[in-house]
């Protein structure tokens, strides 16, 4: 059977989604990046920074932006996601969704909308944090820069809205819409989610004061809830003593049996995005072992050699209040054999990654591992590829590498069966 289509559909648009899109179009193949989010950029562009350089996202983002405006053969579709798949490779059938946005292309970013509505949405960029007005732009780099009309802002304040927008960039009848791709190989750069701090039932998480690696991320970030501050969230004080606990949820058979291998990196990160704002302040760390890998142990160095940063071999059995609601880390350290329950200001939880497939299956047969990453068979030449963490834990360097092989995987898929 011949070939239908050399069109190569990316289904994802972060780092790992973007980096396969740009090196599939720059071989000269037409490209369809679909993005279920308003906005391209995945969880990196939630980082404050990022390694190995501890980048700010605009950093290696914006190059890849650039790449995609300049380019014809790349097709960018926002909040739309795959509903359906059929067919083979060379000639898969997809079915795509997309989700009403009530904000065309003519808008330019000028934010009127937004001073037309009193209604306020939860700031899904900044992991629920905080608010935003119902018109929004998902944040300050967003790519397209176009803003979103959340539904309830729409069905509220929609005439004042509109009447707001002088470029006609509100839509109030869009309903969205389902439409068919035909396209030849399809990478699945679905990405990852956190796994949720609710599930740790010991770990305090309903505490205002325990918050996750990714909600840390937003509060150090110039753009975040508290615009880089690094504060308490349940009074709005600079935190002075904060535990660190690695693998909250990770490497265990209750939760995720694996390593997530971004966690140890992303606590000293913090523990270095603290000593930075805070000169006194002092930063506990609780840890099984440290896994910094390759030239990232110098990293790691630094911050061992950092007199108020502590490393203490524990897990910790459990986080309680005190009489203050203050988090309290309890458990045994391994080295000493010392039992401790040592109150804190701020604790966070390393939670670890978890495919976004796990709890949303795609809506095609593809294998997966045990723990729900996509692994396609390997050695073959198949028109269904994975990229990025959908096929395992990795960092933002390893991601962009995977992409890049799965790029070059479609392009061969779609040349065999032409």
């Amino acid at each position: 059977m011949g070939v239908e289509s050399q069109t190569i559909l990316v289904v994802g648009g972060g780092i790992a989604g973007i980096t396969a899109a740009v090196e599939a179009a720059e071989t000269g193949y037409e490209v369809v990046l679909l993005e279920k989010e308003p906005s391209l950029g995945g969880r990196v562009t939630k980082l404050n920074r990022y390694f190995p350089k501890l980048c700010h996202p605009t950093c290696g983002l914006e190059i890849n932006y650039q790449r995609i405006k300049k380019n014809p053969r790349i097709n960018v579709m926002t909040m739309s996601s795959v509903a359906d798949v059929s067919g083979e490779t060379g000639n898969f059938t997809v079915s795509v969704k997309r989700e009403p946005r009530f904000v065309n292309a003519n808008c330019t970013a000028c934010g009127e909308c937004a001073n037309a509505t009193s209604t306020e949405v939860a700031n899904d960029f900044n992991y629920g944090l905080d608010t935003v007005k119902g018109a929004y732009l998902p944040h300050e780099h967003a790519f397209p820069m176009r803003y979103v009309i959340a539904p309830d802002a729409a069905k509220a304040d929609g005439d004042a809205i509109k009447a707001a927008c002088k470029y006609g960039a509100v839509d109030l009848d869009d309903q969205g819409e389902t439409f068919d791709l035909n396209v030849g190989a399809i990478i699945w750069a679905t990405g990852w989610q956190p796994y949720d701090a609710n599930n740790l039932t010991s770990y305090g998480y309903e505490m205002p004061d325990v918050i996750t690696n990714v909600e840390m991320e937003r509060l150090a970030s110039h753009d975040g809830p508290t615009k880089g501050e690094i504060l308490r969230p349940s009074n709005g004080e600079a935190p002075k003593k904060i535990a660190l606990i690695q693998c909250a949820g990770s490497r265990d058979y209750n939760h995720l049996p694996y390593c997530s291998r971004i966690c140890c990196l992303g606590s000293l990160k913090h523990a270095a995005y603290v000593r930075e704002q805070y000169a006194d302040a002092e930063v506990d760390i609780y840890y099984i072992d440290i896994r910094a890998h390759d030239k990232l142990e110098s990293f790691y160095v630094k911050l061992k050699n950092d007199p108020q940063v502590n490393f203490i071999k524990s897990k910790p059995a459990g986080i309680e209040a005190d009489e203050n609601g203050n988090p309290v880390v309890c458990g045994e350290d391994t080295i000493n054999r010392d039992v401790y329950a040592t109150p804190y200001d701020l604790v966070v939880l390393a939670t670890g990654m978890q495919p976004s497939t796990a709890c949303g299956k795609p809506p095609v047969e593809i294998e997966e591992d045990e723990y729900g990453f996509l692994v396609p068979k390997a050695g073959e030449v198949d028109g269904q590829i994975s990229a990025g963490v959908a096929s395992g834990p990795l960092d933002v360097s390893m991601s962009v590498q995977s992409a890049t092989a799965a790029a070059l995987k479609a392009i061969q898929a779609v040349r065999n069966n032409a």
